[in-house]
């Protein structure tokens, strides 16, 4: 049940987006202000957050600036009465998803908060990468190795991700050459057998196979998972 964070000051108007949300089957939280919303929303896992514009103690430009700041990005809908142009370009530059402006249609708001999920759910699914145990997100630029953190330099990051990309697919040298490197190459270079040689000392456990084949006079093949 995806659960839903309310931040909004005005308890009418809290109780009817909830209501109207968990008849559409989600799991409802609500703040009063935005210093307890932004708490809430810290600390601890929505699947969305509608966030009034106006709010006592924290406004919501600063609720979401601040949530994007410390990298938190669940989808956020913006909620208000302030309709002009500038104020939706402020609430979307500050780290909002979308704008609404009250007084709105409770199953617009909704549909709006659905597509938000959705939308954040396959956005996820495309930028967080598996193969076997290993995990590259490529929002944070992390990578963990059956869950211990990996730490890789920018080639090094980029190659893996290519390999993971294409995994249990034969790369050739050429091809992870201009992919990666973004060139044409001597296929002489030693370049990529040096990363490679990298990765794998960084990814592979004592006593297990390699995650990365060299496929004699082809390439290279991530055979995890």
């Amino acid at each position: 049940m995806p659960r839903i964070l309310v931040i909004e000051d005005d308890i009418g108007t809290a109780r009817e987006i909830a209501a109207e949300l968990a008849g559409h089957g989600h799991d409802m939280t609500i703040a009063r202000d935005g210093a307890t919303g932004l708490d809430r929303a810290t600390r601890e896992g929505f699947d969305a957050i509608t966030l009034d514009r106006m709010l006592p103690a924290v406004d919501g430009l600063e609720v979401v600036r601040i949530l994007r700041e410390r990298r938190i990005t669940t989808p956020v809908l913006m909620i208000s009465a302030l309709s002009d142009v500038d104020e939706r370009i402020a609430g979307l530059r500050a780290g909002g998803d979308d704008y609404l402006i009250k007084p709105f249609a409770p199953n617009e708001m909704a549909m709006r908060v659905e597509v938000l999920i959705r939308r954040h759910h396959d956005r996820a699914d495309t930028m967080l990468l598996r193969a076997g145990d290993i995990e590259l997100d490529l929002v944070r630029r992390t990578v963990h190795v059956a869950g211990e953190a990996v730490r890789l330099l920018h080639m090094e990051f980029r190659l893996l991700e290519f390999l993971m990309r294409n995994r249990g697919e034969v790369v050739s040298r050429r091809i992870i050459f201009e992919q990666v490197w973004g060139y044409y190459f001597d296929p002489g270079a030693n370049l990529i057998n040096v990363h490679i040689a990298r990765l794998r000392k960084k990814l592979d456990r004592p006593g297990a196979p390699s995650a990365i084949q060299t496929i004699k006079g082809e390439g290279y093949r991530l055979d995890a998972g």
